[in-house]
């Protein structure tokens, strides 16, 4: 995150005294808005870390956390009575709306029937036909988050090829397992500072290097020690980093002619179409990891193997000595996950869901375009499928460190509350939007309009 500019300058095509002016009234409009989200705010800080369950709710630049009264498709209202248009969507959590209907129905009917019984039931062969079928790989399991099927799956890989090492991309996130808090800093691997409480060298096991570097892959590889490649198909968190053409075609040969395995985490890129980036790419990764939308925003999350990995795996286990194999957990599978996630993959995630999605991205993309051409901002617009994002940079981030160098957390900060003030929720991680089956071209064009409205008030002016 960048420093305070100094009130005279320009920033990014921002007048910055105009900026901070607009950010000072922004607050004080927040503030008179929400008096019943402070009075929670309030109470919940006498007993609630930082005042929220989950720290990561104190990032969207506001006075005081928002409170949710409900949400329901495109839209969530707040506990004083504003209906908001949602792009963030539970930053994925709920990327095909909140509330699905199949799957409240599904919760429903599961809710008289038992929550978890640590045994299968019959929604699991369904679930498991569903994920062969939709993304080619025929075997599956199942854990509570995609951090967690981030961390079994690379356990299973290195039980299953002896070998250690795992090799992520700089500025990749995949979760909170803890091996992928690596970054390159002036070049070199560095163990992420903000990592709190971590005792263990993670340098000793995790390679990292940068995203589209086919010659820094290679040599990473050459050594002949890394287990797997855990990769987004495009990189999303860190802001949009799209690959570059022909970069996985060259990159999974690289990866197989040195005895590695890829792993796919497609929890933002699902966004692509119904068997994500892979499917709609052509890519052939030996594994795949979907988290957050898979059971409707209900917690759970799956991770597959290649017939060639799942002998590979169980027969690691059998030969393993008896005891916990440190994968899975009690919840895991549960009855409830299971009926959500079967509702979620036959009737809401589906290819006609993608067919109002996309066209309707597009839409939003273009329109951003527009509006920061107008503005004459030098920033760009990235997409992957219903995922849109724009940029404080005129060309898209080739890799990490270029993307890492163009956040600047405090505009973040100043154009979402803007945004929020106006009726309109995008991420609170840089300048995320999803767009979703209940999404409506009405509330993209709201989403411009709020947009020009911010923009409007602190863009320099010729």
């Amino acid at each position: 995150m960048k420093t305070t500019t100094p009130s005279h300058t320009t920033r990014l095509g921002l007048d910055w005294s105009r900026a901070q002016a607009f950010l000072a009234r922004e607050r004080t409009a927040y503030e008179r808005r929400n008096p019943r989200s402070a009075e929670l705010a309030a109470q919940a800080r006498q007993h609630l870390l930082f005042g929220v369950p989950l720290h990561w709710m104190t990032d969207w630049g506001t006075p005081f956390a928002l409170h949710v009264d409900h949400a329901q498709g495109a839209q969530v209202t707040d506990v004083d009575g504003h209906t908001l248009t949602d792009f963030c969507l539970g930053d994925t959590g709920a990327m095909f709306g909140h509330a699905p209907a199949p799957v409240a129905a599904a919760l429903q009917a599961q809710a008289t029937r038992g929550y978890t019984t640590m045994l299968a039931t019959a929604d699991a062969a369904t679930v498991g036909a569903a994920l062969a079928e939709r993304f080619g790989l025929p075997m599956w399991q199942f854990a509570m988050s995609a951090t967690d099927a981030n961390r079994y799956i690379v356990r299973w890989i290195r039980a299953a090829t002896g070998r250690k090492k795992l090799l992520v991309f700089n500025g990749c996130y995949h979760g909170t397992i803890e091996d992928v808090y690596v970054d390159l800093v002036e070049g070199l691997p560095t163990q992420r500072d903000s990592l709190l409480g971590q005792v263990h060298n993670l340098l000793e096991h995790t390679v990292v290097v940068e995203f589209n570097d086919l010659d820094a892959l290679e040599a990473a590889l050459a050594a002949g020690d890394v287990a797997c490649v855990l990769a987004e198909p495009v990189m999303t968190n860190i802001g949009m980093v799209l690959p570059q053409p022909g970069y996985w075609e060259a990159a999974q040969a690289l990866v197989r002619r040195h005895g590695a395995l890829l792993v796919a985490d497609e929890t933002h890129t699902i966004s692509t179409g119904p068997g994500g980036y892979t499917q709609a790419h052509g890519l052939k990764p030996d594994a795949l990891v979907l988290g957050k939308p898979v059971g409707g925003g209900v917690p759970c999350a799956v991770y597959g193997m290649s017939a060639e990995l799942a002998e590979r795996a169980v027969k690691a286990k059998l030969e393993a000595p008896p005891g916990h194999s440190g994968i899975g957990t009690t919840l895991t599978g549960s009855m409830l996950a299971m009926a959500a996630m079967r509702a979620a993959l036959t009737e809401v995630m589906t290819p006609a869901a993608y067919a109002h999605m996309l066209p309707l991205a597009e839409r939003l993309a273009d329109g951003l375009r527009a509006v920061i051409a107008r503005h004459r901002l030098p920033w760009c617009v990235t997409q992957v499928g219903a995922r849109v994002e724009f940029q404080f940079t005129p060309t898209p981030p080739r890799n990490g460190s270029e993307a890492g160098a163009i956040l600047d957390g405090e505009l973040e900060h100043l154009i979402h509350l803007g945004l929020l003030n106006r009726g309109v929720m995008i991420t609170p991680f840089h300048n995320m939007m999803l767009v979703c089956p209940q999404t409506t071209a009405e509330y993209v064009d709201r989403l411009l309009g709020a947009l020009d409205e911010v923009l409007t008030e602190i863009a320099a002016r010729a």
